[in-house]
């Protein structure tokens, strides 16, 4: 059996994680264990990476959904297509709060599960969502630092 190679394997976590997320806030459910009983995990690396990020995600969700509704104008989280809200969170998630991965892959990755699992405009949504956080979250910090 031929074995998938580590990025793939992230890839693979991250993209399972959005739909749980998204089942999860569809459901207005955020308990992670109900969903996460519902995929075949075929390698254990994965599903360590989604339970992860599902965690980290709800675990943060008021603090994630605050940077968000502080920075888009005109968009509050509740508001907003549930996928693009998904892959805004996770990337908000593991790029800013866990710091698991560089800002830039966690944007990245996040346009590229948009423009799959979203609409015709998810990408360009959710890039721009992430860079005005991105924006406030690094003023913020060169703020602080003085």
């Amino acid at each position: 059996m031929k074995k998938n190679p580590p990025h793939h394997k992230k890839h693979l976590a991250r993209e399972i994680s959005l739909q749980v997320l998204y089942s999860m806030d569809v459901k207005r459910n955020m308990d992670p264990s109900d969903p996460l009983e519902n995929f075949d995990f075929q390698e254990e690396d994965v599903k360590e990476g989604v339970t992860s990020i599902v965690n980290g995600v709800v675990e943060n969700l008021v603090s994630i959904d605050n940077m968000i509704n502080r920075n888009v104008v005109g968009w509050r989280a509740d508001r907003m297509v549930a996928v693009d809200r998904a892959a805004i969170r996770m990337a908000i998630y593991e790029g800013m709060i866990s710091k698991t991965i560089p800002v830039a892959v966690a944007i990245s990755e996040a346009v590229e599960l948009a423009k799959v699992f979203g609409t015709e405009e998810s990408g360009k949504f959710v890039n721009g969502v992430l860079a005005k956080v991105l924006r406030a979250s690094s003023e913020a910090e060169e703020t602080d630092g003085d």
